[in-house]
């Protein structure tokens, strides 16, 4: 499915991540969220960037755009989910192809026409509305950044809001060890050989610096060795900004993961260009080619997860 680029783009460059689209109405064949058990629900407080939500009733109709990786996790599926630039997030739509679309900015009247009981917010910059409009609609959690930005502790905030602690805990021990394994065989394939990643989107390309997405799996958890030109970007800053070709010719690993679309302008360009096809690991046949960066570009249990299986099916695991 072709993506808006500049929408994304913009969208990765200002919107808080660390983070309607059809308006079509709500209809029968809309699906509710997936919370069926009829377990007794106990209500809880749970501590946010508004202060202190207290969830009375077991939720039934969730919102959480943005978000939608924490709900997946534990097998919830919202009214409707996150759109921008033409496209949900891609790497959910296994789970959420029939789930309709809200636009990412949460637009109240197309809010309000989903009739939810539950919104979970990743931040309140860039919405539509002020908390007070969304409270006025249903009860609402906005995450702390400090939260927000740690994929444990995503599943297990949400797990308390929805009543599925225990989910929770079971799927975030699931998580660590599939991050174990796979750490383990890494550890004998790529050994202390060094990783990069770079993303070329539109015409521009972009690095991952060690804690940017995905980069915090790859290189935290994972333990790859990040390339010298990685380290030397430093930390992640809110804005992200491109790096040029003539940067890219300085680039030295063992291993690069190019993320881009078939036909994007940037990777026409590298497959063009001779300071790129000069790179040693270009020679050495060492660039492994992702055209969903979708997870990549996403920081969630589940996006992580299946970008350790793109990385231990290019290493051959």
């Amino acid at each position: 499915m072709k993506k808006s680029l500049l929408a994304i783009l913009l969208f990765m460059l200002f919107f808080l991540a660390a983070c309607g689209g059809n308006e079509q109405e709500n209809d029968d064949n809309t699906e509710e969220s997936n919370t069926e058990d009829t377990s007794e629900f106990s209500p809880v407080t749970v501590e946010g960037e508004n202060g202190e939500v207290t969830i009375s009733e077991k939720p039934e109709r969730i919102i959480a755009p943005y978000m939608e990786d924490a709900l997946v996790a534990l097998g919830v599926k919202p009214v409707a989910q996150w759109f921008l630039g033409g496209s949900p997030q891609e790497y959910l739509q296994d789970e959420l192809a029939d789930v309709d679309t809200i636009e990412w900015n949460m637009p109240l009247e197309q809010t309000l026409s989903y009739e939810p009981d539950l919104l979970i917010l990743s931040a309140l910059d860039n919405m539509e509305g002020q908390l007070s409009d969304y409270e006025n609609i249903a009860t609402t959690y906005v995450f702390k950044p400090e939260d927000l930005a740690d994929v444990r502790k995503q599943v297990t905030i949400v797990g308390k809001l929805l009543g599925k602690e225990q989910e929770a805990e079971d799927r975030i021990d699931q998580y660590e060890e599939k991050i174990a394994s796979a750490k383990e065989a890494l550890s004998d394939t790529v050994g202390e050989e060094t990783v990069a990643v770079l993303w070329a989107i539109g015409d521009q390309y972009f690095m991952f610096e060690q804690d940017r997405h995905t980069g915090e799996v790859i290189y935290g958890e994972l333990g790859l060795k990040p390339s010298p030109l990685t380290v030397e970007l430093g930390e992640a800053e809110e804005t992200w900004n491109p790096i040029s070709l003539e940067k890219i010719a300085e680039l030295e690993t063992d291993h690069l993961f190019l993320l881009g679309e078939e036909d994007a302008a940037g990777i026409q360009t590298l497959q063009n260009s001779e300071v790129y096809k000069s790179l040693p690991v270009v020679q050495n046949e060492q660039v492994y080619r992702i055209t969903d960066a979708s997870n990549w570009t996403n920081r969630g249990i589940v996006a992580f997860e299946k970008t350790v299986d793109d990385i231990l099916e290019a290493f051959g695991e």
